[in-house]
């Protein structure tokens, strides 16, 4: 997974963001704080997770499927580009 292994770092920084917000969230259960604090950093948790899988799934597409920079102007490209947006929409 060349995709992966290029942008290693930078998704490694968005796990160790994403497990900061999780144990923000299970230190708010220890220490009983107010619920809707919790609510909104489970929000913010899944909104990170939801980003972080758009990116692999984008990384997936343009490397194992078919890249739509190689050839923008073709079919399989357009549906390609359109498919990677789609993806980004409903993971928003």
């Amino acid at each position: 997974m060349a995709h992966t292994i290029r942008d290693k770092t930078k998704l490694l920084h968005r796990v160790h963001r994403i497990r900061g917000q999780l144990d923000a969230v299970e230190h708010a259960l220890d220490q009983e704080e107010d619920c809707a604090a919790m609510l909104m950093t489970i929000a913010a948790c899944r909104g990170a997770l939801n980003s972080l899988m758009a990116e692999l799934l984008e990384g997936h597409i343009r490397f194992h499927l078919a890249n739509p920079d190689h050839d923008p102007t073709s079919e399989k490209a357009k549906a390609t580009q359109q498919l990677i947006d789609i993806v980004k929409t409903y993971l928003k």
